[in-house]
This record gives structure tokens, C-alpha cells and sequence, in this order.
């Protein structure tokens, strides 16, 4: 009996990796509108157990969590529309996850949310939300 290729799990899917690549991008354009906007980023895309950092960065004194939401079109949403309270109480705890695996001790941690949209051959709009949770 035949296989088919959908069925196979080292069939590359194109739509999955149109969107990691999109992620990937927004992540780019994120860190770089922060650092130009005088932040320094301390880690990227920081992986435990309990999930993932998009963007770890210093902002004077105070620790910055960072989550990078991107979109190609609002036709679901803008990318901030999709930051739930459950997302923003899951970056508060991997946020104490991060501090104890660095061994850093902030004056302040702040949970930001940066929405990208990026349309095929269009401008890139930039959205920065401070201290969300």
C-alpha cells in the first residue's frame, strides 16, 4: 500500500515554513527597532521546557521580555491581537525562568509586546507596546 507524502513526517510543509520564515523576519526588524531605540538585547529566541522568549533586552536598569508578533496582513488580525492574557502569563513565568538560568538580578522586569506587519512588497509598519503584563 502506497504512502502518501502528507502522511510522511520529513515532508517539508511550505506553508509552515512561509510562517517560520515570517517569524523569523519580524524578529529581525523587532530587535533591530529596539536596539536602534537604545535597548540592548541580551538574547534571542531563549528555549526552555516551559516555551520560548522571542527577545530578552536591558532598557536602562530594567529587564525587557519581549514577544514579536508578525503578520503578512491584518486579515486575521493585527499581530498584537494575537497576545492573549494566557500568552502574557506564560512570559511572566518564563521570564523567572530566564532570571534564575542567568543568574540576574534587574531592578525591574517589563513583559513588551512588538507587532509587525509585513505585506508582500509593502512597507513595514512597526507597533511597540510597553509593559503589558
Amino acid at each position: 500500500m502506497a504512502r502518501s507524502a502528507a502522511a510522511s513526517p520529513f515532508t517539508p510543509d511550505p506553508a509552515a515554513e512561509r510562517r517560520r520564515l515570517l517569524g523569523e523576519r519580524g524578529e529581525t526588524i523587532a530587535a533591530r527597532h529596539l536596539v536602534r531605540g537604545g535597548m540592548e538585547l541580551l538574547d534571542r529566541n531563549w528555549r526552555c521546557d516551559a516555551g520560548e522568549i522571542d527577545l530578552v533586552l536591558r532598557d536602562g536598569r530594567v529587564l525587557v521580555i519581549c514577544e514579536v508578533k508578525t503578520r503578512s496582513s491584518e486579515a486575521f488580525g493585527t499581530p498584537l491581537e494575537a497576545v492573549g492574557p494566557a500568552k502574557a502569563d506564560r512570559l511572566r513565568r518564563l521570564a523567572v525562568r530566564w532570571l534564575r538560568a542567568h543568574d540576574v538580578h534587574p531592578d525591574d522586569v517589563r513583559i513588551d509586546l512588538v507587532g509587525v506587519l509585513a505585506p508582500p512588497g509593502g512597507p513595514v509598519e512597526v507597533e511597540h507596546v510597553e509593559g503589558v503584563g
